[in-house]
């Protein structure tokens, strides 16, 4: 029985029925001339036939090379739809829902959202990536994803959007912070006029605390410090160099430890909405739409507005 011939070497012999040349065929494939022939004789001691005229003007293919050679250009044809098949296999697997969140929604809510609907879907593969709202908003935009998840309150530019949860940032401090053991709220004034430990810009917490200020006709000052995470936030307030304005559901378990201490505000809405965003031309289908179904009902009651309502929404990154 005849030895299978390896791939490599059938797309040296289609390169020399192209190029009729054997030193042009090795370049193509990165090779040595010297090292291209022994690779050829090989095939042929494979095969049992002659596949290449030898001589001093050159190499060129033989009746049995050319007629093998046509063989040959099906066999890798074959294999390229092989590998290209393959790769869109992966490709639907590993991407069924694509997902993109900010960081309190991706940390403190769609985990449980997801592993509700992979108990529905238990083929389901979901892909996440967690970033601030604005690029979340450009990923559904550019059609990069199926559904975004965001907290910012700015309007929105050819997004729809649907209510999901509804938070609210609260004012912490260090336990030995002067802060902690105030009596009277922070009012807007002087919440504008302190330079707060801070996400980057383009954070949906950064433009709630912002929007939420203007609205009193205040502008706040520039940062204490602009981090990009959460968790670096939280972590720089707990060692006492400054305060933060950070979502209830970020601070939630140090509160209750006694690591952090919250401080009343007044004059100021602190409140926002969470929200699910998806391309104004694509409704959600699939396993997207059953994501979002299942995280309104999660959030239902008074913690979510109508789908007709939010989807006349404009951007609010």
């Amino acid at each position: 029985m005849t030895e299978l011939p390896d791939i490599e070497s059938l797309q040296l012999l289609v390169l020399v029925g192209e190029h009729r040349s054997l030193t042009t065929a090795a370049a193509q494939v990165g090779t040595t001339q010297p090292a291209a022939s022994k690779r050829i004789s090989a095939l042929e001691r494979r095969l049992g036939v002659r596949l290449l005229d030898r001589s001093r003007t050159g190499s060129t293919l033989t009746p049995d090379g050319r007629l093998i050679c046509s063989w040959a250009e099906r066999v890798i044809e074959n294999v390229n739809l092989l590998v290209e098949g393959v790769n869109a296999l992966r490709r639907e697997r590993t991407a069924q829902l694509s997902l993109a969140a900010s960081l309190t929604v991706a940390e403190h809510l769609l985990p449980t959202w997801i592993g509700e609907l992979r108990r529905q879907v238990p083929d389901l593969h979901v892909g996440l990536q967690v970033l601030n709202s604005t690029r979340v908003c450009e990923l559904v935009r550019n059609g990069e994803i199926d559904l975004g998840f965001i907290e910012s309150p700015r309007r929105l530019r050819r997004l729809r959007s649907q209510i999901v949860a509804r938070d609210r940032l609260v004012l912490v401090v260090a336990p030995g912070h002067r802060w902690a053991r105030r009596r009277t709220p922070v009012d807007a004034a002087e919440l504008a006029a302190t330079p707060l430990i801070s996400r980057e810009s383009g954070s949906g917490t950064r433009d709630t605390v912002e929007q939420a200020l203007l609205a009193t006709g205040l502008t706040p000052v520039e940062p204490l410090l602009e981090l990009g995470s959460t968790t670096a936030v939280r972590s720089s307030v707990a060692t006492g160099a400054g305060p933060a304005l950070l979502s209830e559901l970020v601070v939630a378990s140090d509160l209750a430890a006694g690591n952090l201490r919250e401080v009343a505000t007044s004059g100021v809405d602190l409140h926002r909405t969470l929200r699910a965003v998806w391309h104004t031309g694509a409704a959600p289908s699939g396993a997207a739409a059953e994501l979002l179904a299942l995280a309104s009902r999660a959030g239902a009651g008074p913690r979510t507005t109508s789908v007709r309502r939010t989807q006349s929404e404009r951007d609010r990154g």
